[in-house]
This record gives structure tokens, sequence and C-alpha cells, in this order.
């Protein structure tokens, strides 16, 4: 079956920098991959997607500070973040399906999820 398993989370000053990574196992061919955050009380929202022929979308919140990349060799997609601030806290978590470009940040459009890995940046 299809598993996605991320690490990489922890705790970090405002302005700081982190790497979460996101393995993906069982799953072949073409697809997309997306990280989504929820945070306390709040719906899931998505951050950044990147579709199968490496084209990405982020949400307005991380642009310029947010980086998603994924390196096939090694079936793990990745989320630099850098700048973070307190708004960024969540519970990141990635997912994977066979989503269009247009629809790369619509969380209803996966199938596959990791369990996630928090988040955590502190003022």
């Amino acid at each position: 079956q299809v598993q996605l398993v991320e690490s990489g989370g922890g705790s970090v000053q405002a302005g700081g920098s982190l790497k979460i990574s996101c393995v993906v196992s069982n799953y072949y061919g073409q697809y997309s991959m997306a990280w989504f955050r929820q945070a306390p009380g709040k719906e899931r929202e998505g951050v950044a997607g990147i579709d199968g022929d490496g084209r990405t979308r982020y949400a307005d919140a991380v642009k310029g500070r947010f980086t998603i990349s994924k390196d096939n060799s090694e079936n793990t997609l990745y989320l630099e973040m850098n700048s973070l601030k307190p708004e960024d806290t969540a519970m990141y978590s990635c997912a994977a399906g066979q989503v269009p470009w247009y629809d790369l940040l619509k969380r209803d459009a996966y199938k596959f999820w990791g369990q996630g890995t928090q988040v955590t940046a502190s003022s």
C-alpha cells in the first residue's frame, strides 16, 4: 500500500529555518505532491504543491519564504522553510495523488496522506 512518512519538524525561533521531508513508498508513475498544514482550531490549508512535470504552486502566505522540491530518485518530497513566523506554526502533512497543476493546493484532490510533522516557530 502507498505510504507517506514525514520527518524533520521541530521548534525554531522566529526568523529561523527548517527543512521537512516526506518519503513515499509503493506509489509509481507520475503524480503530484503537496504540503498542507493545520494549526489548532483552523482548517487544513495548502502550502505548496508540485506536479509530475515539476511545476509548483505556493500559498500567498509563504511565497518567497518556502520552497518545495522533489527528489524522484529517492521518492522524497521536501519543503524548505525560511524566515519562519509564529503564524507558520502547525502540523505539516504531505499528500500525493493524480492532481492537475491548478488543483495542487486543493486538499480534497489528494488520495494519500502522511501522518504529519509538527513545526513550531516561536517569537
